[in-house]
């Protein structure tokens, strides 16, 4: 038994998906310790292969999938499958198989879709620090931040709720041999330059009188680390 699962476009968001059955045979990969009141029913191959591919190598997509059913008949004769081809529009991009796992509903592709999606949401108000891209964004717009404004924003943030004393920034952001080392009021004045651009969120970088300065959680500000482990510098 086969079907059809197709990814449709939305006209103005990224592409939404139609729930489908799966392409080979369903259920993830088998927990060691799962609870006592489950067990493993079957399992789920995603396959991301376009008909071009397939050609290419010398195959079919409904000859790969015979060829799937027949090694799965000889190895457990009483399994059960059910296949599945992932339609997608013309140049939509993206990987196949990525493509074949939102299409067909799995659990990880959606919740990745969907933290994508709220992290564009987020990122129409207020000020987003994206540490991985290297960039600031406020109320959705790109600011026009140097690389030692970046710099500095940056390390204050990574330092949530610490004051930050003006030598110790010094030391930090002018290590290069090529950089004339300022003086600590000299600080003052890139936080200010850096304050200005930060418009009415200026106050997210904060004085701490005769010490240094300090970056507290806001409501107003996003803090991006991009997919996977935060920046090497953070603790």
């Amino acid at each position: 038994m086969s079907n059809i699962a197709t990814l449709e476009r939305s006209a103005t968001r990224a592409p939404h998906l139609r729930a489908v059955p799966p392409l080979v045979e369903q259920a993830p990969a088998v927990a060691a310790d799962l609870p006592a009141t489950r067990s493993p029913r079957g399992f789920a191959l995603y396959v991301g292969l376009d008909e071009i591919k397939a050609a290419e190598a010398g195959v079919s997509l409904p000859l790969l999938v015979d060829a799937l059913r027949r090694t799965l008949a000889e190895l457990a004769p009483g399994a059960e499958t059910h296949a599945t081809v992932a339609l997608a529009p013309h140049g939509s991009g993206g990987r196949d198989l990525d493509v074949v796992r939102l299409a067909l509903q799995e659990p990880g592709a959606i919740a990745r879709t969907k933290a994508a999606e709220d992290e564009e949401q987020d990122e129409d108000y207020g000020v987003t620090v994206d540490i991985s891209r290297k960039r600031v964004l406020i109320d959705g717009d790109s600011a026009a931040f140097t690389y030692k404004e970046f710099e500095l924003l940056q390390y204050l943030v990574l330092r949530e709720g610490r004051t930050i004393e003006r030598t110790e920034l010094v030391g930090a952001l002018w290590q290069s041999p090529d950089d004339e080392t300022p003086g600590e009021r000299t600080i003052d004045v890139h936080v200010r330059r850096l304050r200005a651009k930060l418009g009415r969120y200026e106050d997210i970088v904060r004085t701490v009188r005769g010490v240094g300065y300090r970056f507290d959680r806001h409501a107003d500000v996003v803090i991006r680390y991009g997919h996977g482990t935060p920046s090497p510098d953070r603790f």
